[in-house]
């Protein structure tokens, strides 16, 4: 008999995953972006808290999804349950993709930190990014139960590492609270935006540093209780990660002024200089070695059962369904792993990155219209959690995703176009490489009142 997806992964894990998937270092960077639209101290921290709302609205809608449809591969499931196996194509193969392209884009972060902080190192980031890879895959081949425990103790770290930092800009940072950063006024100064305009754009880069929320719908059929963890864990980790980020402008805010963090592309350097001077380098790359490792587990994670998935469907190669003794999908797993490690070698996975940002929003706007869908088309299914003030909580986010995926449209428009070119020549493909469609058996569709 072959072997499947074990269900031993608990709400734990599943915190680990969704907090480890959703904090790298956007939250390091954001700041400043979000400082150049927004001058105002309660403007500056109101963003990210709409932000968390916005996330809240959209888990809320796709937490029905999760636990009505509880099989892993995340949101490619519903799009093929609501809209049919081409549209599962699409959404698979993409998310599995731009997942990979994710697992190269953190290693070569921890790669260059590490490359700049040890002597000798300074020219190999892409070699120790490359080595990052190979050593989480060979961790997480032994099993399913070891690859929960290795994202729990690396998102640990991860909180750790950002609480220290938090607690340093408290503790140290008074003295320099009144410091600005040469050139920091004439930086705002060059936004002429309206106030409308600079808190919508604003609002886009935060709720993009708040994606990640949907890190353990890709594991659902391996939750033991998918009908009550699924809810608690992207909840509990969004309450988390709403937290650590309001905690972390705060500290920011603390050290410097709002204006002192405008145009920088790496605000949190710019807060550590400012308590640590010449070490602040040093300390913020600390942060990020010890921080974004968790996020390279969680992307080796999700992509594996992405590609898991589509093959066990009959819309990805067979062969990708091999599944060990512990309940890894080895194959996806190793595939996964060595797309990365081409995107390493390539250095494309900024590219990759940006032109799946216009299927990335897209996926979205799919994923709550399938709330629609499914509650007209299947009135009876079994729904532990159903979406609290349906339809108007889940038509605001869906409306919300229409209105970014208009923004990058517009304001990306040369990556837009390749991927719609992309999505032109993606029936083609479908229909010469699909095999026939396996049908849900009820053993893996289930549901827990």
């Amino acid at each position: 008999m072959p072997r499947g997806l074990v269900n031993i992964l608990g709400v734990t894990f599943g915190l680990a995953v969704a907090i480890g998937n959703t904090i790298g270092a956007g939250i390091l960077r954001t700041p400043g972006d979000v400082a150049s639209w927004l001058q105002t101290p309660w403007l500056f921290i109101g963003v990210w808290v709409v932000g968390a709302l916005y996330a809240l609205l959209g888990a809320n809608a796709l937490a029905e999804l999760g636990t009505m449809l509880p099989r892993s591969g995340g949101q490619y499931v519903y799009a093929r349950h609501a809209f049919g196996d081409y549209a599962g194509f699409v959404v698979g193969w993409l998310d599995w993709i731009s997942t990979c392209a994710s697992t190269a884009a953190m290693s070569i972060v921890v790669g260059e930190s590490l490359a700049a902080l040890i002597p000798g190192l300074s020219t190999r980031a892409v070699p120790i990014a490359m080595a990052t890879v190979v050593v989480f895959t060979l961790l997480l081949l032994r099993s399913t139960k070891v690859g929960g425990r290795s994202q729990v103790l690396t998102s640990l770290f991860k909180t750790v590492a950002y609480a220290a930092f938090v607690g340093a800009c408290f503790l140290f940072g008074g003295a320099a609270a009144s410091t600005r950063a040469p050139n920091a006024t004439a930086t705002v100064a060059t936004h002429g935006a309206s106030l409308f305009a600079g808190f919508v754009l604003a609002a886009q880069a935060v709720i993009y540093t708040y994606d990640g929320w949907s890190g353990p719908l890709y594991f659902s059929e391996e939750l033991r209780d998918p009908g009550r963890q699924i809810p608690r864990a992207m909840f509990g980790s969004l309450a988390a990660v709403a937290a650590i980020y309001l905690l972390i402008n705060l500290a920011f805010m603390y050290v410097l002024p709002v204006s002192a963090m405008a145009g920088s592309t790496l605000a949190a350097a710019r807060v550590a200089q400012a308590i640590f001077g010449p070490r602040g380098d040093t300390v913020v790359r600390l942060v990020v070695i010890l921080a974004l490792p968790s996020a390279v587990n969680a992307c080796l994670l999700m992509s594996s059962r992405v590609l898991y998935g589509v093959s066990r469907d009959g819309i990805g190669p067979r062969l990708a369904t091999a599944v060990n003794q512990g309940g890894t999908p080895t194959v996806s797993l190793v595939a996964s792993a060595l797309v990365s490690l081409l995107f390493l070698a390539t250095g494309t996975f900024e590219s990759v990155i940006a032109v799946a940002a216009f299927f990335f929003v897209a996926d979205y706007a799919l994923s709550f219209l399938a709330v629609f869908v499914l509650r007209r088309r299947e009135p009876a299914a079994s729904r532990p959690y159903r979406a609290i003030g349906h339809p108007w909580t889940t038509g605001l986010v869906f409306v919300g995703s229409i209105a970014f995926l208009i923004s990058a449209i517009a304001s990306d428009t040369r990556n837009s176009l390749w991927a719609l070119g992309l999505l032109a020549v993606s029936y083609p493909t479908y229909a010469l490489t699909r095999r026939r469609p396996v049908p849900v058996s009820p053993d893996v569709v289930r549901g827990t009142e």
